[in-house]
């Protein structure tokens, strides 16, 4: 039997005594005892894996250059962060972008544009091109009510694209999509938006206006969350292939 045919069995017996996610985290915790962490390796890993939550907050960081990969310079690095962080938020209120009244999701929507020179933010987002085509190709008819309905253009496009669905989902569906986001896949963000579409396509079809699609896209039920995400996971490897894990 070889190393992977090996590995494949005993994630499999794991699932199936309810330790799923072992063999994974095992991994992962090799990756993070390198002394130099493998950037590559960890992307690969977050778009192919649920990162465990003891570990998400660091792997989070280092993808996203705020931490570097080596060990050695996380402590004073962070150190020069949190000024970094003070620094951009007293500009931001310098010049009454944010108060102490602004919710703080839109705070670090502020700084990040802030810190990237998008300040005003550029309007300019593809992901609804992307969203009519792949639900075209999963249900048809369903992307036709959305026309015949005048709903496409008023989708919450926002909601979906600009916030990552916070205010949306839940955080613990939150965190397996923002998992393949931060490793680089945007693009998991579409699938989201195309499985809340077919998960309630029968209550869709039902509503006969634009403006009560939308209100009901904005508020949909928080109990059907985690089946959007597992589905909508799946939805992009159907439709973009799986990562390939570096061991």
């Amino acid at each position: 039997m070889t190393e992977d045919s090996q590995r494949n069995f005993r994630s499999v017996y794991y699932e199936k005594v309810g330790f799923r996610g072992v063999e994974e985290k095992k991994s992962l915790e090799i990756l993070l005892k390198d002394d130099r962490l493998d950037i590559e390796k960890l992307c690969t890993f977050s778009q192919r894996f649920p990162l465990p939550s003891m570990y998400r907050a660091l792997v989070w960081k280092v993808l996203l250059g705020i931490l570097p990969p080596h060990h050695e310079s996380h402590v004073q690095v962070m150190m020069y962060r949190k000024e970094q962080y003070s620094d951009v938020l007293h500009a931001l209120k310098v010049i009454r972008f944010v108060s102490d009244a602004t919710p703080q999701s839109e705070v670090y929507l502020y700084m990040h544009r802030l810190e990237s020179g998008k300040l005003p933010r550029s309007p300019s987002f593809p992901l609804p091109k992307a969203f009519e085509q792949y639900l075209n190709l999963e249900d048809s008819r369903l992307l036709s009510h959305l026309k015949a309905c005048c709903a496409v253009s008023t989708l919450p496009y926002e909601l979906w694209f600009k916030k990552c669905f916070a205010g949306c989902l839940p955080e613990s569906s939150l965190q397996r999509i923002w998992d393949k986001v931060v490793s680089g896949s945007c693009k998991i963000l579409v699938f989201v938006a195309v499985e809340i579409l077919l998960t309630f396509k029968i209550k869709v079809m039902a509503l006969n206006s634009a403006e009560k699609i939308t209100k009901f896209l904005e508020n949909i039920p928080q109990d059907s969350s985690d089946a959007i995400v597992s589905k909508a996971i799946d939805l992009w490897h159907k439709h973009c292939g799986t990562p390939v894990h570096s061991a």
